[in-house]
């Protein structure tokens, strides 16, 4: 896809300015909400809003509510990324503003992950308690297990396990499962699960983002209710999507787009639920195809409906012997 020149001149004129760059510069690192932005540039509501809605009108990046937040991020694709990609590349890596900027945005994810993992660790005993107040738990499994197959598979993962509970239940289904996440504590909870269980699960800490496996390792991936507390879902969906082989397929269960705000200040969730235009895209994007949904409604009018989105790696191709 290209554009015309008339268009690239839009394009640039939109990003020539220096707090523009800097907005720039911080979204290509993560999707950030405004009141962020505002805290790491130092500047007020109204004035970023305006540079953000400029940028917004070029393409140069997306707008997105999320209950009363509003994110935004770089645009995933097209000449309007490619342009805003190469002008980025053409500072110095030690510019000492977009270092500053860098820094003040590392201080707010560490205020962000304590405030997540101290509220892990306060709440990893009680968590399957918490996580069954949304819907009814039970259904919600059964349509796990009916969505995910009957196997055999021959390497399961899960990322952010929690405590354990897919791999409890869906390991033996599974000849080998391993499971990651970042908090210590509820890996504590899940390992007793999985060993009470009696199955061939491996447990780590680890980054669910990053999470060091190999590229086609597994022909299941489950993502459950994971997406909403992390900076990057789509990166999330991404590493999912590259760890699943050929004819694999990745599971994810989160809920659909809600505006309960509480969830952010007591249950520390950064997003409010997604739709399946967002996690469809994210999977396509990922090259991961044949997505289907189911929705699970609340126990309760007013609650969290429960969606299940599962998509497929294409099969390998054999190719005929001469």
């Amino acid at each position: 896809m290209s554009m015309s020149s008339d268009q690239a001149v839009g394009v640039l004129r939109a990003a020539a300015e220096p707090t523009r760059v800097r907005i720039l510069a911080l979204l290509a690192r993560e999707e950030l909400a405004v009141l962020e932005l505002c805290r790491i540039l130092g500047q007020s509501q109204p004035r970023v809003s305006r540079h953000l809605k400029l940028l917004a009108e070029a393409g140069l990046v997306e707008r997105f509510p999320d209950g009363a937040w509003v994110f935004y991020r770089l645009c995933r694709a097209g000449p309007a990324r490619a342009l805003a990609d190469q002008a980025l590349a053409l500072i110095a890596p030690d510019d000492p503003t977009l270092a500053a900027d860098a820094s003040r945005l590392a201080g707010v994810a560490e205020a962000r992950a304590a405030q997540a993992s101290a509220y892990f660790a306060a709440n990893a005993e009680r968590w399957d308690e918490i996580r069954s107040l949304y819907t009814a738990e039970a259904a919600v499994e059964a349509a796990i297990l009916d969505m995910a197959g009957q196997g055999p598979f021959e390497r399961l993962v899960d990322l952010g396990s929690g405590t354990g509970r897919m791999i409890t239940l869906l390991g033996d289904r599974a000849r080998s499962a391993v499971g990651l996440d970042l908090s210590r504590q509820m890996l504590n909870i899940a390992r007793s699960h999985v060993a009470a269980a009696g199955l061939p699960a491996e447990l780590r800490h680890g980054d669910i983002l990053q999470t060091g496996l190999h590229a086609g390792e597994a022909d299941l991936v489950v993502v459950h209710q994971v997406l909403h507390y992390l900076t990057d879902p789509a990166g999330a969906v991404a590493e999912a999507a590259r760890l699943v082989g050929p004819g694999g397929r990745v599971l994810i269960v989160d809920f659909a787009s809600h505006d309960l705000e509480f969830l952010r200040s007591e249950h520390q969730h950064r997003r409010l639920g997604f739709s399946d235009a967002e996690i469809g895209r994210w999977l396509a994007e990922a090259g991961l195809g044949e997505v289907e949904t189911r929705a699970l409604p609340p126990k309760d009018p007013g609650g969290l409906t429960v969606k299940i989105w599962r998509a497929a790696r294409a099969p390998a191709v054999l190719k005929a012997v001469a």
